[in-house]
């Protein structure tokens, strides 16, 4: 009898052994979306492009050596508290980083990640000061912040004008999202102020944006040379809107990565015509990653949304984020065993160990759609490399060469922000040696 329970046992074992061992074989992505409310129509597609590329890495490739990857999205509707929930409830679930989708978010979660060892992957939003990896262990602003946008943008002001010491005297009015996105950049403006001499008008706009009747009067009644947009969602083609029933020029406004993407301008149309903005990807359909897509999971009847819009500029970022994400597994499999599922602190070490050269972006079918990027333990960022890109009434056509946010004036604003944090969370630095291990 007892010989009996023993093999009975034994065999129950068996039985659970493989189901438990596939269910290690699996990479899990919580993914934080929102598809509902005034943010949709630039989130959905954002969120589209990272789920199609899940499933392309599965459909394509069987995972990353041998390791399927699995996601659960979670509607947080932008909004910080829901984004929180959502954390707390996927980082049970085998989560081993989180991309919050949202700056809000990312500052609420920015004190919880160190204790539960799960990287953030802010891609181009977030808190600027993380780029530094020496105290902001766990958060990854990759490829920009929003100080390197600003600075950007002041360098191609600058170059148009024929110099940046032509701008002394000019109005730059920055028309901006009053939340922790909107105010981001005002540092960095301020700082680019005392040094060119331009008279900085601030101009908040309340979220979610749909009313800015005040905020485009204050534009009329200071006249700016140029507006820098700082929206998201509904607010950017309303301000665009606003910007021509007051008759301001389109031609003189710059949006931020985040406010330069089809749902921005679509419905405008003609009338956001010489409307610029930052790009930190490119957009349409012929990139190797996206055929890609469109071969193995739209072809395949599988796609998360509409066929024609992937490519747009923030599927494509989706894609990015995402491809960047599984990159990092990949990586952390070449030190801490290829098939092997990586936890956050393996994920963080991939993260801190990027290098993506053109020979790697091209096996991605990424080449065109972004620099290389190259991260390590204490620069988080990896890349400040954007360009400028202007409507012309159908369609996005690159208007500037790539730029590079100045580091001389960036580093010593990162690292003075980043030991304020610091001092005010009783941080101590990390050392070489720690990032070694």
């Amino acid at each position: 009898m007892k010989t009996f329970i023993a093999c009975a046992a034994l065999a129950a074992l068996q039985l659970v052994a493989p189901a438990a061992q596939a269910q290690a074989k699996e990479q899990f992505f919580p993914l934080l979306v929102y598809r509902t409310g005034p943010y949709s129509p630039n989130g959905t597609p954002w969120a589209n492009g990272k789920q199609d590329y899940i499933k392309l890495i599965n459909a394509r490739d069987g995972g990353v050596n041998g390791v399927k990857l699995t996601f659960e999205e979670c509607e947080t509707g932008y909004a910080t508290d829901k984004g929180v929930e959502c954390y707390e409830r996927l980082k049970g679930k085998g989560a081993s980083l989180f991309d919050p989708q949202a700056t809000g978010i990312t500052f609420a979660l920015t004190d919880k990640v160190p204790h539960d060892k799960i990287p953030l992957i802010t891609l181009g939003y977030g808190l600027s000061a993380s780029a530094d990896g020496g105290v902001f262990a766990w958060n990854f602003p990759l490829m920009g912040s929003y100080w390197t946008a600003a600075d950007v943008l002041i360098q191609h002001l600058g170059k148009k004008e024929g110099g940046l010491d032509k701008l002394k005297g000019k109005k730059i009015a920055l028309v901006y999202h009053d939340s922790p996105f909107g105010k981001e950049p005002i540092p960095l403006l301020e700082e680019r102020q005392k040094m060119h001499g331009f008279e900085l008008i601030k101009i908040p706009v309340t979220a979610p944006g749909v009313e800015q009747k005040s905020a485009w009067l204050e534009v009329r009644k200071q006249r700016p040379d140029y507006v820098l947009l700082w929206g998201w969602g509904v607010m950017n083609s309303t301000a665009l809107k606003e910007a021509q029933a007051t008759g301001y020029p389109r031609d003189k406004m710059y949006g931020v990565w985040w406010s330069g993407a089809e749902p921005d301008v679509k419905d405008v149309g003609e009338g956001a015509k010489g409307y610029n903005a930052l790009a930190l990807n490119t957009s349409g359909q012929s990139p190797k990653v996206i055929q890609d897509i469109l071969k193995y999971v739209h072809g395949k009847g599988q796609g998360t949304g509409p066929k024609e819009e992937v490519g747009s500029v923030l599927y494509t970022r989706g894609v990015v984020i995402q491809a960047l994400a599984v990159e990092a597994v990949r990586r952390a499999q070449e030190r801490f065993g290829k098939g092997k599922v990586m936890t956050g602190e393996q994920v963080r070490w991939g993260l801190e160990n990027l290098a993506l050269d053109e020979k790697k972006l091209a096996a991605l079918g990424l080449t065109g759609v972004i620099r290389p990027i190259s991260t390590s333990c204490f620069d988080h960022q990896g890349s400040t490399s954007v360009r400028v890109h202007t409507w012309d009434g159908k369609q996005w056509n690159f208007s500037s060469d790539w730029y590079q946010a100045d580091e001389a004036l960036l580093k010593p604003m990162v690292k003075a922000a980043a030991d304020k944090y610091a001092a005010e969370k009783k941080l101590t630095r990390r050392t070489s040696a720690e990032c070694q291990s």
